[in-house]
């Protein structure tokens, strides 16, 4: 299953977000980078995984929010299914938490000095 422009959309309000830049992702599909971290990746209109800390992520899979990731089940990354087109808004908002995670990162960096 997919959703009919999905990636487009995802893409497109991504790209919104300050710093954010796409790039080709070495397993097909496009990345979603801030600076040099990837705070995600789509594959066409149906799939989009996301890394998160471990406990972020068990959280978002207990929420019911996303699924552990379809291949790497024990590492802090998440798989979300674009299966209707409300799916779209629901992988934006798991992609801004990523986003809002390494925001929070850089800022503490830079604040350390």
């Amino acid at each position: 299953m997919s959703v009919t422009g999905a990636q487009q959309r995802i893409q497109a309000a991504v790209l919104a977000w300050e710093g954010m830049v796409v790039a080709p992702h070495r397993f097909g599909g496009v990345e979603f980078v801030l600076g040099k971290r990837e705070i995600g990746h789509i594959h066409g209109d149906h799939l989009v995984d996301i890394p998160f800390p471990t406990k972020v992520r068990d959280r978002v899979v207990a929420e019911g929010r996303a699924e552990p990731h379809h291949l790497l089940a024990d590492s802090g990354w998440v798989s979300f299914y674009l299966r209707e087109p409300a799916d779209i808004d629901a992988a934006i908002a798991l992609l801004h938490e990523s986003y809002g995670l390494a925001i929070a990162q850089r800022n503490a960096r830079i604040e350390r000095g």
